[in-house]
């Protein structure tokens, strides 16, 4: 073996002593302490990770998270901006990477925000994905969006229309259900009851923005009932738990 080859050979695989070298073996052993980068923690232990650490920017943020924690089912109510639907997505997808439920099963009512898009193109998943997307965008912020399609692909993310509900039980499951206020009371009661063993569920909603008639949305009624129920967490979100541009604020005071 050449000088050069060898040098080569000692940076990569750091320095031998002559009885554990030999040029001609067929097998050597590598030596304990490489030189360079390793993939085990070194004496410095630094907290570097990919994923997002989850953490409550307000008090009724942390009130939510902690009723998600301890409660299977959990009423979060406020405005927009406060975080609802983030949280109750981060939580899902904690809940499914530490393997305590076995798939997230995701619904919104197909609602339009006071006018008609007409007729979408595709399967079921293609007409609801443009009412699904805060939830996508939720999702991808926890996961990345090849995961996403991953998973969705194994059915571990399985995104459930309101209407296709009826008659299920969804054991061993994180449900979402968002945009609530958009309900109706049977509709909300139907949900509901779907909730199997193994399970939480979150439903999300501002009752002051809903996209029906007046007195049709059931998410306040609903609410007002379960409140009474101490298994059952209703966690009331407000203005100073928005997150958003200080001027949704604002603007939620005066609107």
């Amino acid at each position: 073996m050449s000088k050069r080859s060898a040098i080569k050979r000692q940076l990569r695989e750091g320095v031998l002593d002559s009885p554990e070298f030999i040029q001609d073996a067929k097998v050597r052993r590598l030596p304990a302490r490489v030189g360079g980068w390793s993939p085990l923690p070194s004496n410095d232990e630094r907290d570097q990770g990919y994923l997002k650490t989850l953490k409550p920017k307000s008090d009724g943020q942390a009130e939510l998270m902690e009723a998600v924690d301890h409660a299977n089912l959990v009423l979060a109510l406020g405005p927009a901006g406060t975080g609802k639907t983030y949280l109750a997505v981060a939580k899902a997808v904690e809940a499914l990477e530490a393997g305590k439920v076995g798939r997230i099963v995701l619904s919104r009512p197909a609602v339009e925000a006071g006018e008609s898009i007409g007729f979408l193109p595709g399967d079921m998943e293609d007409k609801l994905a443009p009412y699904l997307r805060p939830l996508y965008d939720a999702l991808s912020d926890r996961l990345s969006m090849k995961r996403v399609k991953a998973l969705m692909a194994e059915g571990l993310i399985e995104i459930a229309p309101i209407g296709y509900m009826r008659g299920r039980t969804l054991n061993n499951a994180f449900i979402v259900v968002d945009e609530a206020q958009n309900c109706t009371y049977v509709q909300l009661k139907m949900l509901l009851t779907r909730l199997g063993w193994h399970s939480t569920m979150v439903v999300t909603g501002d009752p002051h923005q809903s996209d029906l008639l007046p007195g049709v949305s059931g998410l306040s009624d609903i609410a007002d009932r379960l409140e009474a129920v101490p298994e059952i967490a209703v966690v009331r979100l407000a203005e100073r738990d928005i997150v958003r541009h200080p001027l949704v604020a604002s603007m939620i005071g005066v609107l």
